[in-house]
């Protein structure tokens, strides 16, 4: 297994909460990182859903002219809504 590269970096943190996390022994550098991964997660999406809406919209569109290609084998709930 390889380690990932680490750089050191500086953030300013509530001096209550970093005590606290001291004294209950939590990696604040840790609880850090995996935050900043899931934010970076979350911007990815929201960037890759603003950069795909027109053609989400098209779709939708298409959808709601035409009906869904396979509607007539859709088992899922919501199924025969895809007919209209």
């Amino acid at each position: 297994m390889t380690s990932a590269l680490k750089r050191k970096t500086s953030v300013t943190l509530d001096a209550d909460a970093l005590d606290s996390a001291k004294e209950l022994q939590i990696n604040v550098s840790a609880v850090a990182e995996e935050a900043l991964l899931k934010a970076i997660g979350e911007a990815r999406n929201r960037k890759w859903q603003a950069e795909n809406a027109e053609a989400f919209a098209a779709q939708a569109e298409w959808h709601e002219r035409h009906g869904h290609p396979l509607a007539d084998i859709i088992a899922a709930p919501g199924g025969p809504s895809w007919n209209s």
